[in-house]
């Protein structure tokens, strides 16, 4: 395994903001789900189906759990991609530091 490593932190940058906009898409289609998802909805358009409460009543709660994981998942993807850009700034600043130190700078 090698032991040199190499960071630039625009391409972090670029991949945090991959990953906030992948986060903004996914909480977008979970916004359309759920007003597509609710119990009128589904009375509207399972015909037979929504005809036993039970079935309509788990297809509901159903949808409601699969709207809450995704919601989730859109805000722990715009985590990732806020502390990537993070990362991404503090090691240009690290890099910064460093080269000024280099120079004579003070840093």
């Amino acid at each position: 395994m090698s032991g040199d490593f190499y960071l630039q932190p625009q391409e972090l940058a670029e991949l945090g903001n991959a990953f906030g906009t992948r986060a903004y898409d996914l909480a977008g289609a979970v916004k359309n789900f759920q007003g597509r998802t609710g119990d009128e909805q589904i009375h509207d358009g399972f015909g037979f189906l929504t005809e036993s409460e039970e079935v309509t009543a788990a297809y509901v709660e159903l949808a409601a759990e699969m709207a809450v994981s995704l919601g989730e998942l859109a805000r722990h993807l715009d985590e990732v991609g806020q502390a990537l850009r993070g990362n991404a700034k503090n090691s240009e600043a690290a890099d910064d530091a460093l080269a000024d130190l280099f120079k004579g700078g003070k840093g």
